[in-house]
């Protein structure tokens, strides 16, 4: 079996709702607390792309095992050059490094279209966020305490940040 990473499309909009959902249902790495529906997936998957953002997924004979993608950070116009990332790994599939092939491919792809700096908002301050992003350049650039609050827990905001210029 090989794992391989392109581009996602709305015909995996399923596969990704599915994989949100787990993570909005059982973890605090989103804020979310109800998982968004299939034509939100369809429609965002539809804007990134539109946009010429990277969204990719990883698949395994044909089934998604995982997705990322980069959108402008902020709105405001400044911003234009600096993006946020997005990582989610389907919950059977965590622990065979499918989040850093993720990201590794996410950074280039983020270069290619013109993003300079990389921002990765880590909500609960998840270890296994925080450790693929430093395995990947990324350092701290600040935290955000008890920003959020899910399953009965105060949740901190980590914020992470790698440039990429050459």
């Amino acid at each position: 079996m090989t794992v391989e990473i392109g581009q996602a499309s709305v015909t995996d909009a399923e596969a990704i709702r599915s994989i949100y959902a787990f993570h909005v249902l059982n973890g605090t790495a989103s804020f979310d607390t109800v998982p968004p529906d299939l034509p939100f997936w369809q429609d965002k998957i539809g804007y990134i792309t539109e946009r010429g953002w990277p969204f990719i997924a990883c698949r395994e004979d044909g089934r998604v095992l995982g997705y990322a993608y980069a959108t402008q950070f902020r709105d405001r116009p400044a911003y234009a050059r600096t993006c946020e990332d997005s990582i989610y790994v389907a919950d059977r599939e965590r622990g065979r490094g499918i989040g850093k092939l993720l990201l590794a491919e996410l950074l280039k792809q983020a270069q290619a279209c013109g993003f300079e700096q990389m921002i990765a908002v880590i909500g609960g301050g998840e270890p296994a966020s925080v450790a693929l992003h430093s395995s990947l350049g990324f350092t701290e650039a600040g935290r955000m305490r008890d920003v959020g609050f899910k399953f009965g827990r105060r949740l901190d905001t980590v914020y992470m940040q790698r440039s990429l210029r050459n």
